[in-house]
């Protein structure tokens, strides 16, 4: 089942499957998110929970047993309830169980909610630790926006643009966990000019991330504004080739190459206190002008 919420200026469809945001028009009702064509990449906006990226053989430690765990975790497949659904705002919810206790051994609930206000898509994930201790997680969001983007502008003018400048090195998957070795930010200042060839090597991921705020476009025709207050981290991604350009906020990554200790050490996770909740927002802005 999906749930479709809008406002005069923006249009957003969510299913209740992984609570993923899987389709974004403009008030023209031209497609801004990919479509999933399989042939490429079946994801539009999946949620990644409770990792980010892949663990090493696919198996967390905790308290000296190991679980399994797939790659981005199991929000994204798992069925939501819906527990709210008005004309501009809708809300989701996973409740830990027998079979998420078997891949993480941690009671929880996992709150996602949207909002639409005039051009602007506000997701909030909140994950509450439901059990008697401390529960390390980390979180991410997976939007993949048409590249190129439905304004007229050709494929090669698109480009991301940082808040600030990014002169840290970046890294990449290796076999799915962040490499030892790091390379020199294809940034130029503020400024990334997406080419296929930046993506030869997989993902870019920015682990020393300065910005909190990334606009996507061309200089000529409309752009789109992704701002993650509370994400440190950061994966663009696509395959070569591709219809679609994957701007990623996350709380965290995969096991960097060599990690072998306890879950609750992994870097770039979050240690959620019993009782506690803690947040994490993305908001999608669609703009009128260009970069």
């Amino acid at each position: 089942m999906n749930v479709t919420i809008s406002s005069p200026r923006l249009r957003a469809q969510m299913s209740e499957k992984g609570a993923e945001l899987v389709r974004l028009q403009d008030e023209m009702g031209r497609d801004l998110l990919w479509d999933g064509n399989p042939a490429f990449w079946t994801g539009r906006s999946p949620l990644l929970f409770p990792i980010v990226g892949r663990v090493r053989n696919d198996h967390i430690r905790v308290g000296g047993t190991e679980y399994g765990l797939p790659k981005h975790g199991f929000a994204r497949t798992a069925l939501f309830a819906i527990r709210e659904a008005d004309p501009s705002e809708c809300r989701f919810s996973l409740v830990s169980g027998e079979t998420t206790l078997g891949q993480y051994p941690f009671r929880f609930a996992l709150d996602v909610s949207y909002r639409i206000e005039d051009a602007t898509l506000t997701i909030t994930a909140s994950v509450i630790n439901k059990g008697a201790k401390a529960m390390p997680a980390s979180f991410g969001f997976h939007p993949a926006f048409r590249w190129p983007l439905p304004y007229g502008a050709p494929r090669d003018a698109h480009a991301v643009r940082f808040e600030r400048e990014e002169a840290a090195p970046v890294r990449r998957p290796v076999d799915g966990l962040i490499s030892r070795d790091v390379e020199e930010s294809p940034v130029q200042g503020r400024m990334l000019r997406l080419q296929d060839h930046l993506f030869e090597a997989d993902a870019l991921v920015f682990d020393r991330l300065e910005s909190r705020s990334v606009t996507y476009g061309a200089p000529d025709g409309g752009s789109i504004r992704i701002d993650f207050p509370d994400m440190p981290h950061l994966g663009i991604w696509t395959k070569p080739g591709a219809g679609f350009i994957c701007i990623e906020p996350w709380q965290g990554h995969a096991d960097p190459e060599g990690f072998d200790g306890e879950f609750a050490d992994k870097p770039g996770n979050v240690l959620i206190q019993p009782s506690e909740t803690r947040s994490f927002t993305m908001t999608i802005t669609v703009n009128d002008a260009g970069l």
